[in-house]
This record gives structure tokens, C-alpha cells and sequence, in this order.
């Protein structure tokens, strides 16, 4: 089954157009990104949280801005921390190389 995937960071400049990027080749995975800020490129919406069957965010506290901002639309997605800090720059392979470490357990896939 195709699973619907979120990444969110904060200005959807950096670390989650990267997730989105090495994700998007993949068959049985749909990704998009937003960010939380205002100035955002591509804003996080309620549309888009009810989309999703998982949510990655980068960074705690983009966990509880979520919740502060978006409750009415969380409801069973599945919203996982990845603890990267926005130390990256877009696709850079340090940042790639992270999150292919870390995904996979949370996908089920090697």
C-alpha cells in the first residue's frame, strides 16, 4: 500500500524539500514538505496534515508547534522527530546520508 509522507521543517528551504527530493523516486511512497513559518515556500495547511499518513519533522519543537497550531487536523497520523538540526544546506550529502539512516525504520524498508 502507497503511504502518504510529510516533511516538515521550518521554512521548507533546506532539510524537508531534501527529504522530499529522496524520497520521490520511490513507488510505494507519495512525499511532499511544508514549513511551519510564515514565510514559508510551501506552508504547512491543514490539507496537507490530513493527507499524510506519517509526518517526520526535523526538530522537537516543530512537534509542538503542530500541536499548538494544527490540533484539529492531527489525528491518527503518526508524527516522528528525526532530531536534524538546520545545519544543512539543500541536498547537501551529510543531510541525505541522515536521512537515509534514519527512515528506513520508520518505513519498513532496508
Amino acid at each position: 500500500m502507497n503511504k502518504n509522507i510529510l516533511f516538515i521543517c521550518s521554512q521548507n528551504k533546506l532539510r524537508s524539500p531534501t527529504a522530499e527530493q529522496v524520497y520521490a523516486s520511490r513507488d510505494d511512497l507519495t512525499v511532499s514538505s511544508a514549513g511551519l513559518n510564515n514565510s514559508a515556500k510551501n506552508r504547512v495547511s491543514g490539507e496537507l496534515l490530513e493527507w499524510a499518513d506519517i509526518i517526520f519533522v526535523m526538530e522537537k519543537n516543530h512537534i509542538n508547534r503542530l500541536r499548538k497550531n494544527f490540533r484539529e487536523y492531527l489525528k491518527d497520523q503518526k508524527i516522528i522527530c528525526l532530531d536534524i538540526p538546520d545545519i544543512y544546506e539543500y541536498m547537501e550529502p551529510a543531510l541525505v546520508e541522515v536521512l537515509q539512516a534514519k527512515l528506513p525504520r520508520y518505513l519498513g524498508f532496508p
